[in-house]
């Protein structure tokens, strides 16, 4: 039979130093401070993501260049959120509840922001300095100077085209604003942009910048915006000058026509008096000359059926009524056959003597 194998026992480990048991601790110290100090950095690196949207912002978080979710459920809204720190996700704040501006000064003159600031202009130079002052050509070939402040406000709709669609939108807005500008001075006169038709050149480069927003799909809603327009410097008296004479004469036609309309309507008026007036006498007499008839017609049968009475009744009548207010009445006899009629008139009366006093006192009553 074979032998049987013989049992091993395990040499005993020689007994540790002092130093390898110090490395043994400090190693079992570090690895623990090295897993404090890992979750520490995963703590800190998930804090990273966290964020902060303003009430008046939207975010969109990009992950590896692409946006999470599909049209307005990419936005954030306001509030606290979370995402992967770079490079994994990459957070974009787009700010919609506050108005941006664009200036356009591609057709103004040249001036410093200490003038801007103060409300006052450089002073007039006998030409343009090329590269400096901006201008923009009428529609009849005068130069007058525009300049535009657009306000806009981007809508949380529209935030991703804004945003993703263009390079630099707010580049692209300046340079539709500075075309809408040149656009609109080349459809009126100098004259109608400068004094007679501020207001519509206003609405028609408004509508230009609304135009090519929408055409260009910018995303934006146009707020109440600035449009100044001026003469060049150096001429503006000249304009200022024939702006007052057509003031002048507007004034003069206006006051000329107030005094047309009053003088036509006053002679209308003396007019229809007259042809009232004029009605009136008619009708009288129509009315007085019916009665006439009417009161002929009346005698008409008294006269046939005995005309030497009637004629007798009438002078008779007559008589009365005009002998009823004379004052004197003189009556002649009638002369006979062969006879002549003598009158004789005294024209002058004799004067009526002045009382005396003792006519008065002659007249006066006895009193008792």
């Amino acid at each position: 039979m074979p032998e049987p194998t013989p049992i091993l026992k395990p040499t005993p480990a020689p007994a540790d130093d002092a130093g390898t048991q110090a490395l043994s601790e400090a190693l079992h110290s570090s690895f623990k401070i090295v897993k404090l100090l890992m979750a520490l950095l995963v703590v800190v690196f998930l804090g990273t993501g966290l964020f902060t949207v303003q009430p008046n912002e939207v975010a969109v978080v990009l992950r590896f260049g692409r946006p999470l979710g599909t049209g307005t459920e990419a936005l954030l809204k306001p509030g606290i959120h979370w995402a992967f720190p770079a490079p994994i996700d990459k957070v974009v704040l787009i700010p919609v509840g506050q108005s941006h501006k664009v200036v356009s000064t591609a057709g103004w003159f040249a001036t410093t922001p200490e003038l801007e600031a103060t409300g006052k202009e450089p002073a007039p130079r006998p030409s343009l300095q090329p590269g400096a002052d901006g201008y923009a050509l009428t529609g009849d070939g005068n130069i007058i100077h525009v300049r535009a402040t657009l306000n806009y406000r981007i809508t949380p709709a529209t935030a991703l085209d804004y945003q993703f669609d263009f390079t630099n939108a707010t580049e692209l807005v300046q340079h539709v604003l500075d075309s809408a500008l040149f656009h609109a001075a080349a459809q009126f006169t100098a004259d109608q942009a400068l004094y007679r038709d501020t207001a519509r050149f206003k609405e028609v480069l408004l509508a230009r910048v609304q135009q090519q927003v929408d055409a260009l799909k910018l995303g934006i809603t146009l707020e109440p915006s600035e449009v100044k327009v001026s003469a060049p410097l150096a001429v503006r008296p000249a304009f200022e000058a024939v702006q007052s004479a057509a003031q002048d004469r507007g004034k003069k036609i206006s006051e000329a026509r107030g005094q047309a309309d009053q003088l036509t309507r006053k002679a209308v008026g003396e007019a229809n008096a007259i042809v009232s007036a004029g009605v009136t006498a008619s009708n009288q007499v129509v009315q007085s000359v019916a009665a006439d008839a009417n009161y002929f017609l009346a005698q008409l049968p008294s006269y046939r059926k005995d005309p030497a009475m009637f004629e007798q009744r009438l002078l008779t009548e007559t008589m009365q009524r005009v002998l009823t207010n004379a004052q004197d009445k003189f009556v002649l006899p009638v002369p006979g056959e062969n006879q002549r009629r003598e009158l004789r008139l005294q024209l002058n009366r004799e004067p009526q003597k002045a009382a005396t006093q003792q006519d008065q006192i002659n007249r006066e009553p006895i009193r008792p």
